[in-house]
């Protein structure tokens, strides 16, 4: 029997290098993949070895060796199915494409857990396990019809039995019909070990396949949370925008100018910035070094607070800036204002971002979500009481979405001190103060790239200003829902990639290519709910913002635009997805800025501005710079060669093994 600890087994292609479609089984000279993108692991190990280094008291001696104990007998080398929703932790909010990940997570025993049911249930599909449950032998048309639409088993959809053919009539037949209800014999789950073993084996032997049924489930059960945490943390902004439009056009015209504003110069960075936590944050609890994830919080936390002192002095500031970008003086001084409260909760950002690596490095993805049931709730409570209670008007809803952004994390450490979590913490200290370099070293790259890609909607949005105070107000409706819709297919996106990867991981280059035609299959068809739902509801949804005639008249028609901005809003989220999931990240952010920068950009300036078509030439240009991003991304995947990816994430996995410890010991 094949001991999994000694390497993924060598796999040949079926098709003797004949390149494999994702869209189709035959398919052109496929382009050749670019160099391995690999420059971050160097850094992540030169941050951990420091660390390392730094905590080698007796007391931190001794607690990462309790850290190395405490680790489960889960095997994480072999967890190759592993759910890693790096994307949950930096949810964009607005439409665009996600920056792409960082190097691959050691899993935590959670995530150990989740892949080996994941394995259990591709065994289980190829019929290498016993049933989890006795199957009913039932042979009529209505059950066969329903196993070959829903069954994930392998040997349902394999040279099926006609549906409509009538069974053969023998003594124990019914005379009623329906059959006989035989059953498989369903054996004990075999240990975890063996398991493993037997994957591997099966991997090796080229026996493993999965259907679009499997395929489609999981991404489901991958999705579905995420899509929950989303929407609720952008929930807090739609509060606040909802809130403003009924005080008047003019408020809700500053409040976008504010929140884009805030966006770009404030929360993108620190988005950016701290997405190095998804790498460092994975690796030290992955490698048995607890107290290091704590650790890591802590100095992105401080790094990001020194950060925002300048930051905050350009908000105190802002209104002649403001008032430079767009021609009407109240709406720049309103939106100065609202900047001028969100200073408040500046810390708070910076506290959620760190603290939702935190937890989400040891499997907790949940303990976000649970925040955002309870912050979200009082962040519409508070917009409620502030705005209209207690007459603060506009400021009032600033003040509460500074609350908002003040609770959330204090919501996430609560969790960690009374639920889960606390393992990883060890209290202040002053070594989040060393060490910065390399860590810096390992953000810029995150935050220049979700940066670049947000810089066209703050461009916009100042282009919108121009056309006049009604226009910016319609815009900040299409803007919202956009955002809105896009917290479907970007949770998708994640799921996709997380599913892709784990299964190249694996050597499991055929399952790859179905879940990538299910994950485009299932964009498209997000695409077109979102686009049914603008269309049908195109004059309802601004009035749920406004009051104002003459903004739902320019929303309204503005809006079937954004509505066909949705198939490829989706489609390139998804199709960058996959690309994140087989390395070629890359690809995606280069396509993103050329589509952006010299599609997207000069068509919406042109015909907003030379052909006068203002609101809806702006949305134009970005919806055809949608499409060319979905374009370039799918004739890629549709060219690509998947087993040289596997063979490439082979590769870049021993150039991200950071748990090494030779690698990881101090010199």
């Amino acid at each position: 029997m094949a001991d999994s600890r000694s390497g993924p087994q060598p796999i040949h292609s079926r098709s003797q290098g004949r390149r494999q479609s994702v869209l189709s089984e035959f398919i052109p000279e496929s382009l050749p993949y670019p160099p391995s993108f690999l420059a971050t692991s160097p850094i992540v190990r030169e941050i951990l070895a420091r660390d390392i280094a730094e905590c080698s008291s007796d007391d931190d001696s001794q607690t990462q060796v309790s850290d190395a104990e405490s680790q489960t007998d889960g095997r994480p080398e072999d967890a190759k199915l592993a759910f890693h929703p790096n994307g949950v932790a930096y949810g964009s909010g607005y439409s665009t494409i996600a920056i792409q990940g960082l190097d691959r997570p050691v899993p935590n025993p959670r995530e150990v857990e989740d892949s080996l049911q994941a394995e259990i249930s591709l065994l289980r599909d190829n019929a290498i396990l016993p049933p989890k449950h006795p199957r009913s032998q039932r042979n009529n048309v209505f059950w066969r019809l329903y196993r070959r639409l829903f069954s994930t088993k392998i040997k349902d959809h394999e040279d099926p039995e006609p549906i409509f053919q009538d069974a053969p009539v023998v003594e124990t037949t019914p005379l009623l019909g329906g059959g006989t209800p035989e059953v498989d014999e369903t054996l004990p789950t075999p240990p975890a070990e063996e398991i493993y073993e037997r994957f591997e084996e099966a991997v090796a032997a080229q026996a493993i396949k999965t259907t679009w049924q499997r395929e489609t489930k999981t991404l489901v059960q991958y999705a579905a949370p995420l899509i929950v945490t989303f929407l609720l943390h952008y929930s807090v902004t739609i509060g606040s925008v909802l809130t403003v439009g009924r005080l008047g056009m003019v408020e809700l015209a500053a409040v976008n100018l504010a929140t884009m504003t805030a966006s770009i110069t404030c929360y993108v960075p620190v988005q950016g910035l701290s997405t190095c936590l998804d790498t460092l944050c994975a690796q030290a609890y992955g490698s048995g070094h607890k107290h290091l994830v704590g650790l890591q919080a802590q100095r992105m936390t401080w790094l990001l607070w020194i950060l925002m002192v300048p930051i905050a002095v350009l908000w105190w500031f802002s209104e002649p800036i403001l008032s430079a970008m767009v021609p009407d003086q109240e709406t720049a001084s309103l939106a100065a204002l609202f900047l001028r409260v969100l200073i408040v909760g500046m810390p708070g950002v910076a506290a959620l971002e760190s603290g939702k690596r935190f937890v989400q490095s040891q499997g907790l993805f949940h303990a976000t979500t649970y925040a955002l049931l309870i912050g979200a709730p009082v962040s519409f409570a508070l917009n409620y009481l502030f705005v209209f209670k207690f007459d603060w008007h506009f400021a009032g809803a600033a003040t509460a979405m500074a609350i908002t952004q003040n609770l959330l994390p204090l919501l996430l450490v609560a969790y960690v001190r009374f639920l889960d979590g606390s393992q990883c913490w060890n209290g202040l200290t002053r070594k989040a103060f060393s060490n910065w370099g390399p860590m810096i070293k390992l953000a810029l790259p995150g935050m220049i790239m979700i940066e670049a890609q947000f810089s066209v909607l703050e461009i916009l949005t100042i282009a919108a200003g121009q056309f006049g105070t009604a226009q910016l107000a319609a815009q900040s409706v299409l803007v919202t829902v956009t955002s809105t819709s896009f917290n479907i297919p970007f949770p998708l996106a994640i799921a996709t990639s997380t599913r892709v990867a784990n299964l190249i991981g694996a050597h499991l280059s055929d399952a790859a290519r179905v879940t990538a035609r299910v994950a485009i299959v299932a964009g498209f068809i997000v695409g077109c709910f979102n686009l049914t739902v603008f269309v049908v509801l195109n004059e309802t949804i601004p009035r749920i913002f406004t009051e104002d005639d003459e903004v739902v008249g320019i929303a309204k028609r503005v809006i079937l635009v954004c509505a066909l901005m949705q198939i490829f809003d989706a489609l390139a989220a998804v199709s960058h997805g996959i690309l994140r999931g087989v390395g070629r990240q890359a690809i995606g952010g280069y396509a993103n800025l050329f589509s952006y920068y010299l599609v997207a950009l000069p068509i919406s300036l042109s015909t907003a501005f030379a052909l006068d078509w203002k609101l809806s030439g702006l949305w134009t240009g970005l919806t055809m710079g949608l499409a060319v991003v979905s374009a370039l991304e799918l004739l890629y995947l549709y060219n690509a060669d998947w087993e040289s990816a596997v063979a490439q994430a082979e590769e870049r996995m021993k150039s991200e093994d950071v748990s090494n410890e030779a690698k990881l010991s101090p010199a």
